[in-house]
């Protein structure tokens, strides 16, 4: 869990990077960084926006304008199937997640295992001079829920 010191650093060090590139501190922005960094694993549009912290200062378009900025300025990454609900995760240095997606009911949940694809990043690093190489992967499926919904029902095949 992040101290309260932790959250207005890391708000400053967002909001210094997004202040280089021309966007404005605001209450609102620093409201969101934190509700997110709290939260430590992906949320909805909705679940920000009706959290008690961004309900009492800012409307869901307001959430949903910020989640964008900070998306294109690579503060927030976007998971999720593009006809289902969609999560956003804040990007933390040397944090790193991967995530299973329910192609059923759109379910996300994290993978729980080391990644080996840092090995391959270093090695990309070396053999293509490339410098600060990172990867998010997703790996789609049907959850456990949905798996069992099907069968119960008849439907075993995808098509």
């Amino acid at each position: 869990m992040l101290s309260h010191s932790d959250l207005d650093s890391l708000s400053g060090d967002i909001a210094d990077r997004l202040r280089n590139r021309g966007l404005r501190r605001t209450r609102a922005l620093d409201l969101l960084i934190e509700e997110m960094a709290l939260r430590d694993k992906p949320a909805t549009i909705a679940d920000l926006s009706q959290s008690p912290r961004l309900s009492e200062n800012c409307d869901p378009a307001t959430v949903y304008r910020l989640l964008m900025k900070l998306e294109t300025h690579g503060v927030v990454r976007r998971l999720g199937l593009h006809d289902r609900s969609t999560y956003f995760i804040l990007i933390l240095p040397n944090r790193h997640h991967d995530y299973l997606v329910c192609t059923q009911c759109g379910r996300i949940s994290e993978v729980d295992m080391a990644c080996p694809v840092h090995t391959l990043e270093r090695k990309l690093e070396k053999a293509s001079g490339f410098h600060h190489i990172y990867h998010e992967l997703e790996f789609f499926g049907i959850c456990p829920d949905c798996h069992t919904g099907r069968e119960q029902s008849g439907h075993t095949h995808c098509c």
